[in-house]
């Protein structure tokens, strides 16, 4: 071959190795692994102390995992009761996994004659995950049976669901204790699992003692039987270190992480999702080397989804919660509040926007008009920034909800407020007057009854109504009045239906201020939330009620 020729070809491999190598670098640079997120708020999370979701509150917290985006949203037990019974009647998730959850078959019964097995097979669902025992401490007392039967039970169980073309997983309980105290046959029923076609096998710190280094070690050697691709960690945080310990088993190999919307679950409750997604969508230790499925968008939502969870569950929400409490970026004046004024990442490790909160620096009213810009724009209102009616309805809600309105739980309270101010909005009925009455008297039996009616005057483009109407209760004979004649918009809420009514005392004593949300639907299918606050718990009824319904007005 010519010197010539020769030396080109050299040149033209050179090329192709380094362009080889290049390649190389930036697909070794962008390719992640991905982190699978397991939401278990329905089920563990409703074992928390004083939780008791109804049907529609499962169905709604399943719409806000399912838009967050997250992989996996579990129901719950099919067949267990009647609420998972409706609950897993249809698939509830648009974009999420939807998944049941239940025990191994039984010992000395088939998977296909277990009652318990068929109520999951027969849900409603795109996956199945079973809770199996792993320590041989309980397969001897709680199961009764052999290890070998055990391993059998896990075996059949999984096949069951994999046979009828879905995903199945397998939570191995007591996980990390077990192993400390028995590794092999730990390991044994984790194996066992994943041999037997199951995508997920999940460690489960179930006592939640286990400690992070622990953590770390012990699913570093699981690792070594089953990969880490097929592996997930259940933690409990009853050492206050549910996260942590999700994310011990993430840097040993582990990819999917278990958990809940704000931490609940029993006892001390469960890893929390809303620490654990920004950790690992914001710091680079995990940023630069996982991706998640929640998109910066949604992530921009998070504190006010956790606030409105709260709202939810009727309780307030932890102002110091890491990341979306309201006191996560706040200071109080000193020095180093002079400080976040001229750098703000002197003292803020994320930059609150990126969670969707605020910073707040006492000392005086920073920041906060791109947060209503961003939510205004959200909801299709358009304002610039200097518009001075902008100005005022800051000052509007933030006095309002220092008087105790929760607008972050009440969307449609503060669209409407924010397109009334901004004048967008016509009044559509006013409000003369309206009268309640209770009376409690025997019936003609002898029975002790109370009846509620109610007497609504009211004004719809000058013509002056008036409806009577009972109902169960005050609120609800309110509602009937309200809604029994508004004239010519009587039409247009004839599908509108109340679907959930919360109350939550602000303060103590019977003179205390009360705050109600009242959750909304109509034949559309959309769900809307109006709040009313007062030191008249009908009041407050009657202020959200009248909201729900000029919401309503206004969409059509």
């Amino acid at each position: 071959m010519p010197a010539d020729a020769k030396r080109q070809g050299q040149a033209k491999q050179r090329i192709r190795r380094r362009k080889l190598a290049e390649n190389l670098k930036e697909y070794t640079m962008t390719a992640k692994d991905k982190i699978y997120l397991f939401d278990t708020t329905l089920r563990d999370g409703q074992q928390t102390p004083g939780i008791d979701f109804s049907v529609q509150d499962k169905i709604a917290i399943a719409e806000m995992l399912d838009d967050l985006g997250l992989d996996y949203v579990e129901g719950g037990y099919p067949g267990a009761n009647p609420t998972d019974t409706e609950f897993f009647s249809k698939k509830r998730t648009k974009h999420a996994s939807f998944v049941g959850f239940g025990m191994t078959k039984r010992p000395g019964v088939s998977a296909s004659n277990d009652p318990g097995v068929a109520a999951l097979l027969q849900a409603e669902t795109d996956a199945t995950c079973y809770v199996a025992k792993a320590w041989d401490y309980h397969v001897k007392v709680a199961l009764g049976t052999t290890n070998e039967e055990n391993l059998d039970c896990i075996k059949a169980s999984v096949k069951a669901v994999t046979d009828a073309g879905r995903e199945a997983m397998v939570d191995c309980e007591h996980f990390f204790d077990g192993f400390k105290a028995n590794p092999e046959y730990a390991l044994q029923c984790a194996a066992t699992a994943y041999a037997a076609g199951a995508r997920w096998v999940v460690l489960c710190d179930t006592n939640g003692g286990t400690q992070p280094h622990e953590v770390e070690e012990i699913v570093s050697q699981v690792v070594k039987a089953i990969p880490g691709s097929h592996l997930g960690i259940h933690a409990h945080d009853d050492t206050g270190q549910a996260v942590a310990n999700s994310l011990a088993a993430v840097n040993a190999g582990a990819r999917q992480i278990q958990g809940t919307l704000n931490g609940i679950g029993e006892r001390c409750g469960n890893a929390n999702l809303v620490t654990i997604i920004p950790t690992l969508a914001l710091k680079p230790a995990y940023a630069e080397r996982f991706e998640i499925s929640i998109s910066d968008d949604k992530l921009g939502e998070l504190s006010r989804l956790s606030h409105k969870f709260d709202e939810l569950l009727n309780r307030a929400p932890d102002h110091q919660a890491p990341y979306v409490g309201s006191s996560a970026f706040a200071t109080k004046a000193g020095i180093h509040a002079s400080a976040i004024l001229k750098e703000p990442e002197t003292y803020e490790h994320v930059k609150p926007e990126s969670v969707g909160n605020d910073r707040r620096v006492m000392v005086s009213d920073q920041g906060g008009k791109s947060n209503f810009i961003n939510e205004l724009a959200r909801r299709g209102i358009e304002v610039e920034k200097s518009n001075p009616k902008l100005d005022s309805l800051i000052s509007i809600v933030k006095e309002r909800e220092a008087s105790g309105f929760a607008y972050e739980a009440a969307d449609a309270s503060f669209e409407l407020l924010a397109r009334r101010h901004l004048g967008s909005v016509p009044q559509f009925f006013k409000i003369d007057s309206y009268r309640c009455q209770v009376e409690r008297r025997f019936n003609a039996v002898g029975d002790i009854i109370n009846v509620s009616e109610a007497v609504v005057k009211l004004d719809v483009d000058g013509e002056q109504l008036l409806s009577v109407a009972e109902g169960q209760g005050p609120v609800n004979a309110l509602d009937n009045a309200l809604r029994k004649d508004l004239g010519k918009y009587q039409d247009q809420i004839a599908d509108l239906e109340l679907v959930d009514y919360k109350v939550r005392i602000l303060n103590g004593g019977t003179e205390a201020i009360t705050r109600v949300l009242i959750e909304s639907t109509d034949g559309s299918g959309e769900r809307w939330t109006t709040v009313g606050v007062s030191d008249n718990i009908i009041d407050a009824s009657f202020q959200a009620l009248i909201d729900s319904i000029n919401y309503k007005l206004m969409k059509v």
